[in-house]
């Protein structure tokens, strides 16, 4: 039986995340989304991006009320289009360090001085105290050890997927500490 949200009572389950309205759109529409990010993105920059799509649709009470009860197939296959071109830009804006200048920082060499390198290992403190604990060893592999995704999945026997996944949720969670932290 396909989706209805005709109907106020369809769409008002659908707004509130009623779990078998949630399953059957997700069932029914996965297809729809990962087609839409696939005109943009390919392997696990693909599937984080339609994980998300319906994470946030599970997630989100006010992101699946901005759905109007038309079309729910169009309307997720646009969201996922938009989230996958805003991946792009997000990669597009991240600046590789050139090898020397990684060596040289990541050996201590820098002109850091004493006092930002404890500023620096009290935010990590705090930063690793919100970090969910089953996501803590993701975020030591990836971001304080530096490994590569295959290298870290490999280490703590994740799918190298999952891993992308969960490091990918750490880095916007970072990214809002950080904002948190330096305040307006």
């Amino acid at each position: 039986m396909a989706l209805d949200l005709s109907g106020a009572p369809g769409l008002e389950a659908f707004y509130r995340g009623d779990r078998t309205v949630m399953e059957q759109c997700y069932r029914e529409h996965f297809d729809d989304v990962d087609r839409a990010v696939a005109r943009t993105l390919q392997g696990a920059d693909r599937e984080n991006v339609v994980y998300e799509v319906f994470y946030r649709l599970l997630a989100d009470e006010a992101f699946r009320r901005s759905f109007d009860g038309a079309m729910l197939g169009a309307w997720l296959a646009r969201v996922a289009s938009n989230m996958a071109i805003d991946a792009v830009r997000r990669a597009g804006r991240e600046v590789a360090l050139p090898p020397d200048e990684a060596n040289r920082l990541a050996e201590g060499r820098g002109s850091v001085r004493f006092e930002e390198q404890a500023e620096a290992r009290e935010w990590l403190r705090k930063f690793r105290e919100r970090v969910p604990p089953k996501w803590l060893p993701v975020f030591e592999a990836c971001f304080v050890e530096r490994l590569d995704q295959r290298t870290a999945a490999a280490r703590l026997g994740l799918a190298r997927t999952t891993l992308a996944y969960q490091a990918l949720r750490l880095k916007w969670l970072l990214e809002r500490f950080v904002l948190e932290e330096r305040g307006p």
